[in-house]
């Protein structure tokens, strides 16, 4: 979808519904894509590790066959064998030599440094653990704006919980499940930060996963059900349910029962509970201070927007548009008003699937992460999750000719410094940007955001919903408001 505003946005979106800087690779769903190639090539190197391995291996049996022949045959009768000098030699050889050979063998670590080297010339391209705590904060993004639940996410299934009802509002062609050490690492992120809303539901799953798994030990975990257990015990205790901290605490005492700190905190905790009275403990999200419209915007997401039709508002309707302008006439622009206050107006096929493509590719190598104005200065915030790329209309034709476009459409100065650059936005795991006044600061959807006196309008707030399955492309053409005058001209109304 392509937006205008004025500030003019230009929207130009696509995809399902819903020089590369390290650290922050979960905002952009095109660097995520790019990983697939840096894992495969990991497992090349893993493959090449274990046939390595496995040629030790057929040795070690090898040898272990050959002697084992030797004590089931010939040391039968060990006064017959060794009266045999060959095998009283071999024999001292082995005890002496082989032996000490099969145990010291620098082989396996031959075979475990080749690995590690590989994996240092891949490093770089890596994750960092910053892309692992973003990943993991836009899954439970997801599961708060779409209202979806935790038990389902884990199994690999996206069903909304509303109210008392349960809907499937996704069925993914391939299904992927959590791991118990999964739910224990989305379960920490949101400890460390202090939430214990989420990491009280993500390490319950974790703690009823490691609990059926007992005695079964993953080489890729970094979690185990004491840990989980430990960090589990600390959140019910930060909530105000003291006595599960206690329970939990007991548990894992018995796992671990040199564990001295659980002990004292199961004293702790039995003191707190003796000294007051029981209460009921209800989990709630944490505030978000900066969001006073969550409710609306997750409402407005769950229910994919709440706009009425053009049947039920007779304001509402479509047309063909040529703005006056001599390149439209014979090629007229689809023009459907969504909305008359504030005046907001969609333009259909304004762009073809071929220029969309064409614009990805082209903004792909440029994205970095988004920023918004903070001050005096440019930062990165949690509630724009995204990466862009600023494109200027030399980059490539298609660039060029949409500028033209917009401009007959608009009858607006695109041109600098009237006008920022196309910006092409690529949306991460749970990408979104919260509600915001762009004043502050497929198909293309047009809206003034300012007055004709110049002050911004209030009724312009809107929000980008988290994306939930897919990929998702915005391009914005942002116009200034100076140097527009003659095209948009005051009106007689001073509060117009």
């Amino acid at each position: 979808m392509l937006l205008l505003l004025p500030s003019l946005l230009l929207y130009l979106v696509s995809g399902s519904l819903l020089s590369l800087t390290r650290g922050d690779l979960y905002t952009s769903v095109v660097n995520i894509q790019e990983e697939i190639a840096v894992e495969k090539a990991l497992l090349q190197n893993l493959q090449t590790y274990i046939e390595n391995e496995i040629y030790r291996m057929d040795d070690l049996k090898r040898f272990y066959e050959k002697i084992k022949a030797l004590h089931n045959n010939v040391y039968q009768e060990p006064v017959t064998a060794i009266s045999n000098p060959l095998f009283a030699f071999t024999l001292i050889k082995r005890l002496q030599s082989d032996w000490q050979n099969i145990v010291y063998s620098n082989e396996a670590i031959e075979n475990i440094q080749a690995l590690k080297v590989d994996y240092g010339k891949i490093e770089a391209k890596l994750p960092k653990a910053e892309d692992l705590e973003g990943a993991a904060k836009g899954l439970m993004r997801l599961q708060d704006v779409y209202a979806l639940s935790t038990k389902g996410l884990v199994k690999g299934e996206f069903l909304q919980v509303a109210g008392e009802g349960v809907s499937n509002i996704y069925r993914p062609s391939l299904s992927s499940t959590l791991s118990a050490d999964d739910c224990f690492q989305i379960g920490k992120v949101a400890y460390d930060i202090g939430d214990y809303y989420h990491s009280i539901i993500w390490l319950e799953e974790a703690v009823t996963l490691f609990r059926q798994s007992i005695g079964i030990w993953n080489t890729e975990d970094q979690g185990s059900l004491e840990e989980a257990l430990d960090y589990l015990a600390f959140s019910h205790y930060m909530t105000g349910n003291v006595s599960y901290a206690v329970t939990l605490s007991k548990e894992l005492l018995q796992l671990d029962s040199n564990n001295r700190r659980i002990a004292k905190n199961i004293l702790k905790y039995e003191k707190i509970l003796g000294a007051s009275e029981p209460k009921e403990v209800v989990l709630q999200r944490p505030n978000v201070t900066h969001l006073l419209t969550r409710d609306s915007y997750e409402s407005l997401c769950q229910t994919l927007g709440s706009q009425p039709r053009r049947y039920q508002d007779s304001k509402l309707y479509c047309s063909y548009e040529t703005n006056l302008c001599p390149h439209l006439i014979l090629q007229p622009v689809k023009k459907e008003i969504i909305s008359q206050k504030p005046y907001v107006v969609l333009y259909h096929n304004f762009i073809s699937d071929s220029e969309a493509k064409r614009i990805k590719e082209i903004a792909a190598p440029w994205l970095q992460r988004s920023v918004v104005a903070s001050g005096e200065k440019q930062a990165a915030v949690e509630y724009r999750i995204s990466k862009s790329a600023w494109l200027k209309d030399t980059v490539d034709p298609v660039i060029s000719k949409l500028d033209q476009r917009i401009a007959h459409l608009t009858g607006l100065n695109v041109q600098q410094p009237y006008a920022e650059y196309l910006q092409v936005v690529n949306y991460g795991i749970g990408g979104h940007y919260e509600p915001h006044f762009d004043h502050a600061t497929n198909a293309a959807l047009f809206w003034w955001n300012l007055h004709k006196n110049g002050r911004g309008n209030a009724d312009t707030l809107h929000a980008g919903c988290p994306v939930l399955v897919g990929d998702k492309w915005v391009a914005n053409k942002w116009i200034r408001e100076h140097g527009q005058e003659f095209q948009r001209k005051c009106g007689a109304d001073p509060d117009e």
